[in-house]
Parts: C-alpha cells; sequence; structure tokens
C-alpha cells in the first residue's frame, strides 16, 4: 500500500479496537472514495428498478383517469335567479376552480373560468362594454367566445359548457382553450 492510502483513526486505536460502524463509514478519504463493482452494480440496479416502478405508476395512473366516466353535471343556478346583464360565480369542476356565469340576453347564457390565462387573476364580466376584463394587466376577452381581444393574454378562458333543464341551469363540462 502507498502512503497516500493507510492512515490512522481519529482516535489513534487499532482497526481492531474500532467500532462495526467506523469500518462501515469511514471518515478518512483514501477510504472513502473506493466504491466497490458490487455495491456500484446493487445502486444502479436500485435506482433503475424505482424510475421503471414509478414510470408503471404513471401509466396506471393515466390509463384510470382517461376511464372516470361521465363528465361532472353540477347545478349552478335556476334561470330566473340571474338577470339579463347579470353574472353569477360558481365553483366547477372543482371546488378551487372559480368560474363565472353571465346572461347576455333573455336567453343566452354563457360561462368560463374566471381565471386569467395570463397570471392567473380572476377576470371580471362587464356586460355593458361585452367583455371580460382582467384588472391585473388590462387584459380584455370577448364576452361571448372568451377569446382574448387586448392586453397580455394569448389564449382564450377555458369554457364550460352549459345546458338549461327545467328551468335550471347546469355545468356539464370544461371546454379547454389551448390556442
Amino acid at each position: 500500500m502507498s502512503s497516500e492510502q493507510i492512515t490512522t483513526t481519529p482516535d489513534g486505536k487499532p482497526d481492531a479496537e474500532q467500532p462495526r460502524w467506523r469500518k462501515d463509514f469511514p471518515v478518512d478519504w483514501p477510504e472513502d472514495n473506493f466504491i466497490a463493482r458490487r455495491d456500484f452494480t446493487k445502486f444502479m440496479v436500485l435506482t433503475s428498478f424505482a424510475f421503471v416502478a414509478g414510470q408503471f405508476w404513471i401509466v396506471f395512473q393515466n390509463f384510470f383517469r382517461a376511464r372516470r366516466g361521465e363528465p361532472l353535471i353540477e347545478r349552478i343556478a335556476g334561470k330566473d335567479e340571474i338577470s339579463v346583464g347579470g353574472s353569477l360565480t360558481f365553483s366547477y369542476p372543482e371546488e378551487h376552480r372559480r368560474c363565472v356565469l353571465v346572461r347576455t340576453s333573455e336567453t343566452a347564457f354563457v360561462a368560463f373560468s374566471q381565471e386569467c390565462t395570463h397570471l392567473s387573476c380572476a377576470v371580471v364580466p362587464e356586460v355593458e362594454q361585452n367583455r371580460f376584463l382582467c384588472p391585473c394587466h388590462q387584459g380584455i376577452f370577448d364576452l361571448k367566445t372568451g377569446q382574448p381581444v387586448a392586453g397580455p393574454p394569448r389564449r382564450g378562458l377555458d369554457r364550460i359548457k352549459l345546458e338549461i333543464r327545467q328551468g335550471a341551469i347546469y355545468a356539464t363540462g370544461v371546454e379547454k382553450r389551448m390556442v
């Protein structure tokens, strides 16, 4: 052995009198840098197995997420509860997803996500100007289509699909806007 590989223990006792943990966890650099091929191979196999298990978990989740079935149908309000030009906020499809329902005429309703596609500020309906306004950065969306008209937003608001049944308005799905 070269003189670089011969070291003394911190307490100065011979190797035979050292505790077992010190042999497993050496504190000197020459022994600390030594990794056996078997240990390295074991580490690589276990790491690879963990990555493969993670990929199977993702596939498993996506498989069952795609098979969840029918979209959630939720009652928002009665037709007569909202006046023409009025609006109502609601949560759909989850509690933290804020949406806004607007009655644009006697027979027409529109609903969109209330989250601006620029920086997630809440948009405010301005029915008189036929728009949704994002007060944070003056983003403007068309009231009927949810498409951006002015300001920094580049994507339209997510549209909430609506159905009117027996005088009540129901949310039946979300139309995501990718462009």
